[in-house]
């Protein structure tokens, strides 16, 4: 993407203006997603989306040449490949059963559940303010979902369930920045992707008409182009410059769920995803902070 319009962007403007189109290219699959699952079932258009995604990323293969899938991490990426197949049919299939605004504010989770993995799995050190944002977090979730003075909806604890599994896909993918370019992942994601999701796409397929067959190629364009938009924002710049406008997430859906589907979110899934963002928000920038700074002078030995 350096020789793209995005060339002529101030470097310190790219990573957000990256951010903001990858929001509302993501959102807007999102949307369609919502629509073709009343068409088709959710099994399928995940199969769609990851065909046409993987179509829109070709021609900047063979722009680039094909010694762009050189890796030294070809199990990674099938790992990664098997288990964003299954975040993503969870997912596509809440999003069919809720909300859309709820379902973006429910996502919003997977930096928290990332965060967990982190101190757990890699042994990352964390201080009392990164619990205390994800205490804030997590009570973010709970108030979207209100369990126990509503009932806990399908929908609602799919989406949980994805962002957990999407949390580990976040520190393969982060492993995987270190050495691979953001076109190298997001290709390898849909070869893995494409083949493992019509698995279950063949077990209840149904013929698209032309009008769902056109959303089915917009969704794999959308998300195509947002996967790679938003992994080259984060390349682009720190973090902490293109992190805030992930919230932009929620603007959109709120603007589309009324457009489209006469949907308004209640006050409820607006506290709890403001928690939810303004938690991961904090671990981000309280992360990128303790990065830059120096190190701790290490006591003299004799």
């Amino acid at each position: 993407m350096n020789r793209s319009p995005f060339a002529a962007v101030p470097p310190a403007l790219r990573g957000p203006v990256l951010m903001l189109i990858a929001t509302f290219l993501i959102t807007g699959m999102q949307a369609l997603v919502r629509l073709a699952g009343n068409e088709v079932p959710p099994f399928e258009v995940a199969f769609f989306r990851n065909l046409f995604g993987l179509v829109v990323v070709l021609p900047l293969l063979y722009r680039t040449g094909f010694g762009i899938l050189k890796t030294k991490h070809l199990k990674l990426h099938a790992v990664r490949g098997a288990l964003q197949t299954s975040t993503m049919l969870l997912y596509f299939t809440a999003l069919t059963l809720n909300p859309l605004a709820q379902n973006i504010a429910l996502s919003f989770t997977a930096p928290l559940f990332a965060t967990v993995l982190a101190i757990i799995v890699l042994g990352e050190r964390a201080g009392w303010r990164r619990w205390a944002a994800l205490v804030v977090g997590f009570v973010g979730a709970w108030t979207v979902i209100r369990p126990g003075f509503e009932a806990v909806s399908v929908g609602a604890l799919l989406v949980v369930l994805s962002s957990s599994g999407w949390a580990v896909t976040m520190i393969i993918i982060k492993y995987l920045g270190r050495t691979e370019s953001s076109l190298t992942i997001t290709v390898y994601m849909g070869l893995f992707m494409a083949p493992l999701s019509a698995i279950p796409a063949a077990f209840v397929w149904q013929w698209p008409d032309p009008v769902t067959f056109a959303m089915l190629v917009a969704i794999g364009c959308l998300g195509g182009l947002g996967q790679l938009a938003m992994a080259q924002a984060f390349k682009e710049a720190d973090t902490t410059a293109v992190m805030p406008f992930d919230f932009l997430r929620l603007i959109w859906a709120a603007a589309l769920g009324f457009v489209v589907f006469a949907e308004v979110p209640d006050v409820w899934t607006w506290i709890g995803g403001s928690l939810i963002f303004g938690a991961t928000t904090y671990i981000a920038f309280r992360e990128a902070r303790l990065k830059r700074a120096p190190a701790a002078p290490q006591p003299a030995t004799e």
